[in-house]
């Protein structure tokens, strides 16, 4: 062993043989410093190489961590399996449910909320108009954030389709919609990508070096009025979206 990439490559095998397993710790600083007889520094530097690759994450608390970097993708198709109302799953049970994955919303806050001049002109609205505020993590297994999700309402809207609560809303959001006589119609997507702020990083489990994907969705119902704004974030090497089907051109008879 000769110094830390050759210590990066070894480690990163190990990992990828199954050796350390998702969710696992890697042996301490001090018993990798024992096993291949090399410097505390090389060590760290060789961990910090599979931080960067996004193999592992640190913390001061448990120590280092393999991460599941299970992909997870996410079809334009998810929502129309879910315009109904009384269904059990929202878009993001449906598409995790459909590659075997269990997947969950976890819902963090409710809250109030002005809204400022960017969501205000989004859902067509004035600065300062009332809107409701949800955010949510999308899951899988017990502690697994594979995205971020920041979402706004109108706060008519939310409180007539009863989305202004912290309870669980059966069938997600877009069945209550639908429930209360909204149903969706369109929604436009514009997605980006970005370094992860530090929050993100925190909740992802990531770190800084792997970029995020970025969503921003606006969902309009029939008649063209503005239902929602969600801010989707998820780190780049592990959502995948899926555009199957688009009509591309003028469609002939």
């Amino acid at each position: 062993m000769q110094g830390y990439r050759e210590l990066a490559a070894e480690l990163r095998r190990r990992i990828d043989s199954g050796e350390f397993e998702v969710g696992s710790t890697l042996p301490r600083i001090l018993d990798l410093m024992e096993e291949y007889g090399l410097a505390k520094q090389t060590v760290r530097d060789a961990v910090g190489v599979l931080a960067d690759e996004g193999l592992v994450v640190t913390s001061k608390r448990a120590g280092t961590i393999v991460r599941n970097r299970t992909a997870v993708t996410i079809p334009l198709t998810r929502y129309a399996q879910v315009l109904a109302p009384g269904g059990s799953r929202g878009p993001w049970e449906t598409a995790t449910a459909a590659q075997g994955l269990d997947g969950h919303m976890q819902l963090i806050k409710v809250e109030r909320v002005p809204a400022d001049s960017d969501v205000a002109a989004l859902l067509e609205l004035q600065p300062g108009d009332g809107l409701v505020y949800r955010l949510r993590h999308a899951m899988i297994r017990p502690d697994d954030v594979v995205q971020v999700q920041h979402a706004w309402y109108p706060q008519d809207l939310a409180e007539a389709a009863g989305i202004a609560t912290t309870d669980k809303i059966a069938g997600g959001v877009y069945g209550a919609l639908v429930a209360a006589g909204h149903a969706p119609a369109t929604a436009s997507e514009t997605v980006g990508a970005r370094p992860p702020t530090e929050q993100e990083a925190t909740d992802l489990r990531i770190g800084g070096r792997i970029s995020v994907i970025t969503v921003e969705r606006v969902t309009r119902d029939q008649a063209g009025r503005p239902l929602e704004v969600l801010r989707a974030v998820a780190p780049a090497d592990r959502m995948r979206l899926a555009y199957d089907d688009l009509p591309l051109g003028e469609q002939t008879r």
